[in-house]
Parts: structure tokens; C-alpha cells; sequence
């Protein structure tokens, strides 16, 4: 059955929202639902840039108060100009390597069985991170010295491959350079400010035209949806990891993959692989 596309729109914002910011890989599981949905062709690729803004203002809307200092204390506050000078260092890795290898990486490895693998093989990484003794050495993203941003940075451009999560990258290579779980999980918020933004502005102007006013609905319930999700997901995690690990998400990732190959070899969804 053929869904109304308004409420493709909303469950694909929705998924936006759930998975931009959790360590599961939100390219990775809009990349399985478009397939799923047959929202896959490049008015759908293009509908999954337009929407990403809206979580990432779903962050700045939760942390205006920490963002508005820091603009404002930029040259004058030891603080806010160390942060900055972190995600600007955390930002560069994923920056250059994204523009010379962004396009090939798509071409190869933006389908369904490629970021099944990439989902648990990353499942596995949490779990080794999660079990590993975890000395922690930075206890607040304040105490990021701008040699630990580089790492983090470093760590995040791992998930230009789909799948492997941008977020969980970002966390988990946190865990393994002696971040706490809330230190890591709150500069992986801040640092997509930055990267997404620029990602999203980068990739509307090379499909710009593709851009239609006639989409104007379907972008407007996808961003909607998109930032509710986001948001709530946000507020979520940050109470979540206060008093749990990062196994959950690893098992889910491991899970959701096996079966993604398992539908795709014994035929019981036609995966397009091309």
C-alpha cells in the first residue's frame, strides 16, 4: 500500500528527530526508511536534507541559554572562547574529508546492506567501549582541551560511512579518550551545530536545483516532525545517561542489522542495491 506522502513526511521527520542525536545512525535508518517507504529517489534525498535543520535548532532551542553566553562572551570569557576554539578543531576532520571523499562514499556505500553492516559492526565498538575499563579524565565539555577536540573530530568523521552514526562516533570516542559519558554526550551535541549545519547548507546548494515550492507541505510536517522528535529525544538522552550505559543502544544496533541482512538474503524485502 502507498502511503500519503504528507505521512511518509512525518514518519521520515520523525525518525530524523528519534535517531539524529542517539548513537544509531540517523543517515543510516532514513537511508533503510526511505527504501521501505519508496521515498528514495532524489526529491526524497533531498526532502532528508531539508529536514535535518530542524533537529539541529531542536538543540540550539534546548541549550540557547549556554549558546547565548557563549556569543556573548566570545573575546572576553576563557570559556566561551574555548569552546568555540574546540568545535572549530572538531569540526575540521569531517569537513575536509567529507569534501574529498564525500561523493564516493555515497556512491558505494549509501544502500541498505552496506549500512546494515556499518550498524553492527558499530554495535560492537559500544559494547568493547562500554566493557573496557573507562578512566574518565574530563569530567565537563568545559575541561576539552583543543588537542582532545581534534580526537573527537577525528572520531566524528568516521561516520561519513552510513551507519556508523555521527552521534556515536562522536560519544563513544569519547568514552575511549577518558571523557564522562555526560561530557562526551553534550560536546557531541554542540559539535553537530556546526557540522550538520554546515553539511545541510553544503548539500541544498548542490541539489538547489531540485528545490520546489510545490514541497512546501511535505518539508513543513518533515521539520515539524523533525525538531518534536529531536527535542524530546535530547531532554531524553541526557536523563538516560545519567543512570545507564550505552549497551542498549549497541544491542539495538546489532539486532536491527542482523535482521536488515537477514531480509535482504532470504528476499523478504527487496533491498535496492543499486
Amino acid at each position: 500500500m502507498v502511503l500519503p506522502l504528507l505521512l511518509v513526511a512525518l514518519i521520515l521527520g520523525t525518525v530524523e528527530g528519534l535517531t539524529e542525536f542517539l548513537p544509531v545512525s540517523s543517515t543510516g535508518h532514513l537511508i533503510l526508511a526511505g527504501e521501505l517507504l519508496g521515498f528514495n529517489d532524489e526529491r526524497g534525498k533531498l526532502f532528508e536534507i531539508v529536514i535535518q535543520p530542524a533537529a539541529i535548532l531542536a538543540v540550539c532551542w534546548e541549550y540557547r541559554a549556554r549558546l547565548g553566553a557563549t556569543f556573548a562572551g566570545l573575546g572576553r570569557a576563557r570559556a566561551a572562547n574555548r569552546l568555540v576554539l574546540n568545535l572549530a578543531f572538531a569540526f575540521i576532520p569531517a569537513a575536509v574529508l567529507g569534501l574529498l571523499f564525500g561523493k564516493h562514499i555515497k556512491a558505494a556505500l549509501f544502500h541498505p546492506v552496506p549500512v546494515a553492516v556499518a550498524l553492527i559492526v558499530g554495535g560492537v565498538f559500544i559494547l568493547w567501549a562500554e566493557r573496557r575499563a573507562h578512566e574518565v579524565n574530563i569530567q565537563t565539555v568545559d575541561d576539552i582541551r583543543p588537542l582532545d577536540a581534534l580526537k573527537l573530530g577525528l572520531a566524528q568523521a568516521c561516520a561519513l560511512i552510513p551507519g556508523t552514526s555521527r552521534s556515536g562516533a562522536t560519544i563513544i570516542g569519547g568514552l575511549f579518550f577518558g571523557l564522562s559519558r555526560k561530557a562526551a554526550t553534550e560536546f557531541s551535541f554542540f559539535l553537530a551545530i556546526p557540522t550538520l549545519a554546515a553539511a545541510s547548507a553544503y548539500e541544498i546548494y548542490k541539489e538547489r536545483h531540485l528545490l520546489s515550492l510545490q514541497d512546501w507541505d511535505i518539508w513543513a510536517v518533515g521539520c515539524a516532525a523533525s525538531f518534536v522528535s529531536a527535542f524530546l529525544c535530547v531532554r531524553w538522552l541526557l536523563r538516560f545517561i545519567s543512570s545507564h550505559s550505552f549497551e542498549f543502544f549497541a544491542w539495538y544496533r546489532i539486532v536491527f542489522g542482523l535482521v536488515v541482512l537477514a531480509s535482504w538474503h532470504f528476499g523478504w524485502v527487496g533491498w535496492d542495491e543499486t
